[in-house]
């Protein structure tokens, strides 16, 4: 019954958060028990008095919107879009980073909760593909609107279950274990910087050669949040740069500007030449 409550609160509050209940579906029970939480914090007895709560109080949408953010992730996790960016997508951005006279490949991980993305990347670079770009190096900017998340990435301390997608050759290259757990090395942290920003409030300066937002505005917000987010992230990319979507997310109907590069993993590629994708 407790769940049936919190799905109809669901179904009314998250369209007016612009996000989307088909998003949420199956992980609504981590927001239904932080909901519930804040439930009890206020005082109030079910489901019903927080909606009149909100009603009568504007600013505790922003209690509510916190309390939506979804934080699962792994190294590697969807590792046949990691073996494609290690294997076709990464040296193709920095052959054409070389050809302008770039000695920085510069990536945007949008929503990396506790850092298991950039870091994943950086090990991909220092370990797969940075021999064969001597003069290259990469920078890696990391945001997510989670101030807790982001204290654990600076921390780079993680559970064996954070790592089980990982080959095993690059962990024991990138990690060593600290007690019951793995710290990753202090070289692999180089060069990732993480920021704290909501990415329907802005984006870290540009140009970017790389972004990825997987399993974040193309699955929990709505179709304006992601035409949205795509004419925002048009600006801070190169020509030629490339996005990355969740293993099961696409882009809105009727977007212009991207192309797909490898489909089956998400993967687009700006168009040279466009301004923007637009809907």
């Amino acid at each position: 019954m407790r769940d049936e409550q919190c799905v109809r609160f669901l179904q009314w509050a998250l369209p007016q958060l612009h996000m989307r209940w088909r998003g949420y579906r199956k992980v609504r029970r981590q927001v239904c028990k932080r909901v519930d939480r804040r439930i009890q914090e206020l005082g109030l007895v079910g489901f019903e008095a927080y909606r009149s709560w909100l009603d009568e109080n504007d600013d505790e949408w922003q209690h509510l919107d916190a309390c939506c953010r979804i934080t699962i992730s792994r190294f590697y996790r969807d590792r046949a879009v990691f073996d494609a960016l290690a294997d076709h997508v990464l040296p193709v951005l920095a052959d054409a980073a070389s050809r302008r006279g770039d000695t920085l490949l510069r990536i945007w991980s949008a929503g990396c909760g506790c850092g298991e993305e950039p870091y994943t990347l950086a090990v991909i670079w220092r370990n797969e593909l940075r021999h064969r770009f001597p003069g290259m190096d990469v920078e890696i900017v990391a945001t997510d609107a989670d101030p807790n998340v982001l204290r654990r990435a600076r921390a780079g301390r993680y559970e064996s279950g954070s790592l089980k997608e990982l080959p095993e050759r690059l962990r024991e290259r990138a990690f060593y274990r600290d007690d019951d757990a793995y710290r990753i090395k202090p070289e692999y942290r180089r060069g990732v910087r993480f920021l704290e920003q909501d990415i329907r409030e802005g984006q870290p300066d540009g140009c970017f050669d790389l972004v990825l937002c997987r399993n974040l505005v193309f699955t929990y917000f709505d179709d304006y949040w992601q035409r949205e987010f795509l004419r925002r992230i048009a600006g801070t990319m190169h020509d030629g740069a490339a996005l990355v979507l969740g293993a099961h997310e696409h882009l809105p109907d009727d977007v212009s500007g991207l192309r797909a590069w490898f489909e089956k993993h998400a993967i687009y590629r700006r168009e040279s030449g466009v301004h923007g994708p637009a809907g």
